[in-house]
């Protein structure tokens, strides 16, 4: 009832719209189905419903009037509501909308960081309360914010948000496209001939006579043109209401069009307010006063007078974080005064005024950006104290203002530092070619082991590894370079000599760099020494050199990237060491320090680690949930092609063929599970050869093992058991997998040797000794297969009481996995065989309900009964914030339900019944 009185009044509520020095309210005509359709949003999020909605109409149509309306209500009923603006200015700089209305600070670590931290954010807003976000004006926000926006979209529906972007329908762009795709939209139309009436006698103080009726039609129904063309028609004295209460047109001089009617408002300011306002136009929509004063290199305190004035004028309007412009358009009128040669060289003056009261870099950035090509000379000096920020926090900006910067006679000696600078924004951006050739200039100017390194990973990154060894030969024989510098140029010959297959020189030249004692060249050096060590079967070996590099890179900035990859791979080492319990929590938690990082590269890496580990370890729900927690094109290629290899896996084991063939698409494998380049992913081609199996093309399907076997272990029991069962010679695979064992002495090698002797020779027992080592291996997989095998193998013998048995204990291990096709298999062969499995309850997994929930899924599921937020969730559950709103996702969809709340509600009718 309450809310019903609130929305009566709302649809009731007055606007404030000001004539110079006559104020005159209106209410919203004309847009009660709009305001109608947004207050059900609200009352959706009382209920714990979020939205994500699109608004969308040409400039002045009344958007923002429609969203100020919606906020006030939600704030009206105590919800957190947070609204921020895209800038034409800062186009360039990323977050800068949303780091604006979560009243967040940019993080250290660059956009990528700074977004993950404004998730976290909004999920903690949520936890706490109902939340609104708008962002108005998104056509002018950075690719970034459009990104973060469409991550809160997908997360509406587990969390209390109503979420909302302004848009125009101008520029169109693809990524503002597929956002609109995706969610709800409310398109705002011009207003109705009834409205427009009402609205001009509303402003006019009268009944529109016929002839300010038909002027008032030309305005095609734009609200924000009405008001300032009648707000024109009263400062001129052009309307005169009689004494019936109409309001008559005396004057034919009119203005022309709303970039006319706004120049009519602002000309009526005197010339000091107008000179504060087109400083304050330079500086965008939003501004903080200091700025203003800076620019004008006044005090704050002497322009309160203008800032008053202009306020009073409905120019500007005040908030608690600074002041800004009624509307853009107002903004720019004001800025298409100044002539643009007069503006380019306007906003280098206020980029330099910035920069010496100290503004942050990205304040600093936009003007010089605005300036286009006209660079002062100061700026190169201020690139190379602060290139390194920009570079971590704008890439793009970084790009397009080093560009221009690196040609300009002002970069003197310092063009070498700049273009290491312009390298490395081009290689974040993903232009590795550009970035190359930007490279290769900048050493032209001396060897710096920045653009080295920048090099190298340019070419890693285009298949051309092989160039690097002589590149940096000749850096490391280069006059006057520092024992610094040197141990670390031999730290990337190391690397480089390991990316083209020389174990021998990477480790050789990791030693050297070790010799010299560089801390941040330790710490790599060990890095590669490490995973030298296990290529060569050295894995025991490799852990303690894993160690001894994270405590040499502890407290280290400059190697935050190197402790995750170096935690990767030692999760990967202790799965080979069959430490499996030991390795998920290794990559679970540099997982989680990865996501937290914003590092998308080696999130990426450990997911994957993380997903053949609980693989491995039978926990196939929690893998199929890491698959999809980052989308392919944030992962490198073969990174992208083992999670689908993986889930592709699972299902082909569960019998659910679609589901594998869509992750063997996505995988792009082909039949032989290769990737780029040739290299083997070992779970792609299992699952390659597993759907040829069971397409009825085993051949084919042994195939790909045999091709893969040489270079990838975990292909050589199925291999051998096919070429078994099709008459073929594997005794070269049977040697291999001897040869490991004998190479590194763990259950799981021991394992796959003593199965592939046992499958050739028909030896049962054998197999049961390889169950029991899988077994201690932690892979139930294996272990199930081999006592499938002992089981065909011990019927085939006519042993019918060690058969069952065995046949007993391999179907539980397939039922505890969820492998229905190899159950269904080894059933049918058994009763071939003439051997049934004894008594036993049927169990198909469910797959809706509260029965189809996951372990990790009913953990959640509580916490979230319990009102923590995802990060909350994460925190205690060891996961990141991705793989928790995974979780909850899936527990939404197995329920059936829409919210949060609706997860509560299901719990407690659950344990009722």
């Amino acid at each position: 009832m309450l809310f019903s009185i609130v929305k009566l009044l709302v649809n009731l509520s007055f606007s404030l719209y000001s004539f110079g020095v006559r104020a005159v309210t209106l209410r919203l005509v004309g847009r009660e189905r709009e305001l109608t359709r947004l207050l059900d949003r609200v009352d959706a999020l009382a209920e714990g419903r979020g939205t994500a909605l699109v608004v969308e109409g040409e400039p002045g149509i009344g958007k923002t009037a429609l969203v100020k309306a919606l906020c006030e209500v939600a704030a009206a009923r105590g919800f957190r509501v947070c609204k921020a603006a895209g800038d034409e200015l800062g186009r360039s700089l990323p977050l800068l909308p949303l780091l604006d209305a979560l009243s967040t600070a940019r993080s250290d670590p660059g956009a990528t960081a700074t977004a993950e931290r404004l998730l976290a954010r909004v999920d903690d807003l949520c936890a706490v309360g109902p939340v609104v976000l708008v962002l108005d004006d998104l056509h002018w926000a950075d690719t970034a914010t459009v990104a973060v926006w469409k991550r809160l979209a997908r997360l509406v529906p587990q969390l209390p948000l109503l979420l909302v972007g302004v848009l125009r329908p101008v520029p169109r762009r693809d990524d503002l496209a597929a956002l609109r795709a995706g969610v709800e939209r409310l398109t705002v139309p011009a207003l109705p001939d009834p409205a427009v009436v009402e609205l001009v006698g509303a402003l006019a103080g009268g009944a529109p006579d016929p002839a300010l009726a038909a002027l008032a039609a030309d305005a095609g129904g734009n609200p924000l043109y009405l008001v300032e063309l009648v707000a024109a028609l009263v400062r001129g004295n052009a309307i005169d209401v009689d004494a019936t209460g109409t309001a008559r047109l005396t004057r034919s001089d009119l203005p022309p069009s709303l970039p006319a009617a706004i120049a009519d408002r602002i000309g009526f300011l005197g010339h000091d307010v107008r000179r504060v306002l087109v400083a304050a136009a330079l500086l965008g929509v939003k501004f903080p006063v200091a700025d203003l004063a800076a620019v004008l290199g006044r005090r704050v305190v002497d322009l309160l007078p203008a800032v008053r004035d202009a306020t009073v004028a409905g120019v500007l309007e005040d908030s608690p974080t600074g002041l800004s412009f009624r509307h853009p358009l107002v903004r720019a009128a004001l800025y298409d005064e100044v002539p643009g040669s007069a503006r380019a060289a306007w906003h280098g003056e206020a980029a330099r005024a910035l920069a010496d009261s100290g503004a942050a870099v990205d304040r600093v950035t936009r003007q010089l950006l605005a300036a286009g090509d006209h660079v002062p000379d100061w700026v190169a000096r201020w690139l190379d104290e602060h290139g390194a920020t920009l570079v971590a926090h704008a890439p793009e900006a970084a790009v397009e203002l080093l560009s221009r910067v690196v040609v300009t006679p002002s970069a003197g000696d310092r063009r070498g530092v700049l273009l290491a600078h312009l390298a490395e924004a081009r290689f974040r951006l993903g232009d590795h070619h550009g970035a190359e050739a930007v490279a290769l200039a900048g050493l032209e100017h001396g060897t710096l082991v920045d653009l080295h390194w920048t090099l190298a990973q340019c070419r890693s990154m285009t298949g051309r590894s092989a160039e690097t060894p002589a590149e940096v030969d000749r850096a490391l024989a280069a006059p006057g370079l520092t024992e610094g510098e040197r141990a670390r140029l031999l730290v990337l010959a190391a690397r480089a000599h390991w990316d083209v297959g020389d174990p021998d020189a990477a480790e050789r030249l990791a030693d050297a760099a070790l010799a010299i004692g560089d801390r941040w060249a330790t710490s790599w050096a060990l890095h590669v020494r490490a995973i030298v060590a296990m290529v060569r079967g050295r894995t025991a070996d490799a852990l303690p050199l894993f160690e001894r590099a994270l405590a040499v890179s502890m407290g280290d900035p400059a190697n935050a990237d190197l402790r995750l990859l170096l935690q990767v791979n030692q999760a990967v080492a202790l799965g080979e060491l069959d430490r499996g319990e030991e390795a998920v929590a290794v990559a679970g938690a540099v997982r989680h320090a990865a996501d937290e990082a914003g590092n998308t590269v080696r999130l990426a890496q450990a997911q994957s680690a993380l997903g053949q580990l609980l693989l491995d370890a039978g926990r196939w729900d929690e893998a199929l949930v890491d698959v999809d927690l980052l989308a392919d094109d944030l992962k490198h290629p073969m990174v992208s092609r083992c999670d689908h290899g993986v889930a592709a896996l699972i299902h082909l084991h569960r019998g659910d063929a679609e589901g594998a063939r869509r992750h063997l698409d996505a995988a792009g494998a082909g039949a032989a599970g290769a990737g780029a380049g040739g290299h083997v992913v070992g779970p792609a081609a299992l699952a390659a050869s597993l759907a040829l199996e069971q397409a009825g093309r085993p051949r084919e399907a042994l195939a790909v093992l045999v091709e893969g076997a040489a270079a990838v272990e975990d292909l050589l029991p199925d291999a051998v058991r096919l070429a078994v069962a099709l008459g073929e010679d594997p005794s070269a695979e049977v040697a291999r997998a001897e040869r490991l064992a004998d190479e590194l002495d763990v259950p799981h090698r021991r394992a796959s040797a003593a199965y592939c002797r046992a499958l050739v020779a028909g030896d049962p027992v054998g197999l049961l000794h390889a169950a029991e080592e899988w077994r201690r291996a932690g892979r139930p997989l294996g272990r199930a297969k081999a006592l499938a095998a002992a089981a065909t193998t011990f019927a085939a013998a006519g042993d019918r009481s060690s058969a069952r048995a065995a046949l007993g204990d391999a179907a539980d291990a397939f039922t505890a996995l969820g492998a229905d096709w190899d159950l269904t298999l080894l059933s049918a062969r058994m009763r071939e065989l003439g051997v049934r499995r004894g008594p036993h309850a049927k169990h198909r997994r469910a797959t809706h309900g509260w029965e189809s929930l996951t372990p990790m899924e009913l953990k959640v599921t509580e916490l979230v009964v319990a009102g923590l937020s995802n990060r909350l969730i994460g925190e205690r559950l060891f996961l990141s914030g991705r793989t928790v709103a995974t979780h909850v996702s899936h527990v939404l969809a197995k329920l059936g339900v829409r919210s949060r709340t609706d997860i509560a509600r299901e719990a407690v009718r659950h344990r009722a019944g």
